[in-house]
């Protein structure tokens, strides 16, 4: 029945997101068509989507997403890399529920939080 999820996040500025996601997080577009209004991502097996909201105001933004992962740690050191900033509140750190995990936020505001389960 169900296969996959594709959230779909606020965004203001396509090519502010796209810049992002691309140049920070290391994803890909996704499609071979430019969608006005409209931007589809992709990195390794998730996708996320984002549609044009040019009023929104960030500091009333509560997108949310949590990211699984298979290698937390690469991807911590890559995205730092990269100049990325992590969430004050999200840095890399085992959670009481059995995951590791850590948070950024996008130009929107949108939270990403990617998460490892440390039994893998």
């Amino acid at each position: 029945m169900l296969t996959s999820i594709n959230p779909k996040l606020p965004m203001r500025d396509k090519a502010a997101t796209k810049d992002f996601y691309t140049k920070k997080l290391g994803f890909e577009i996704f499609g071979s068509a430019d969608y006005d209004r409209y931007l589809m991502m992709q990195k390794d097996n998730i996708q996320i989507h984002f549609f044009e909201f040019k009023e929104l105001d960030p500091k009333e933004n509560y997108g949310q997403v949590y990211i699984r992962t298979d290698n937390i740690d690469d991807f911590y050191r890559i995205l730092l890399n990269n100049d990325v900033s992590i969430h004050p509140n999200g840095k890399l750190e085992t959670k009481p529920w059995g995951q590791k995990e850590f948070s950024v936020l996008d130009p929107d505001n949108n939270l990403l939080t990617f998460g490892q389960s440390i039994s893998d």
